[in-house]
C-alpha cells in the first residue's frame, strides 16, 4: 500500500474498552467497503485492524514523505 493511497487518522478519544487506542496518536486508516456507516478500519496497539467509530479520529493530510515514514514504522505489540 502505499503512501499516497494510505490515509491515516489522529485519535481524539481513548479507548473506553482498554489501551487499543492513544489518545492524539496518529494510526493508520484501512479502506473497507463492506464497513458500516459512521465506522473506521483503523490499525491499533494491537497491530490488527478494527472497526472503530469515526467519531474517535479526524482524517488527517500528511506530506508524502512523513507517511511514508509512517508506514515503515513496525506496528508496536
Amino acid at each position: 500500500m502505499s503512501a499516497t493511497t494510505t490515509q491515516f487518522a489522529i485519535c481524539l478519544r481513548e479507548d473506553p474498552q482498554g489501551e487499543d487506542l492513544i489518545l492524539h496518536k496518529i494510526y493508520r486508516v484501512l479502506p473497507d467497503p463492506a464497513a458500516p456507516a459512521g465506522y473506521l478500519r483503523v490499525v491499533d496497539e494491537s497491530g490488527e485492524d478494527y472497526l472503530y467509530s469515526a467519531h474517535a479520529f479526524v482524517l488527517v493530510s500528511l506530506p508524502p514523505e512523513v507517511a511514508e515514514k509512517l508506514l515503515e514504522q513496525p506496528v508496536a505489540q
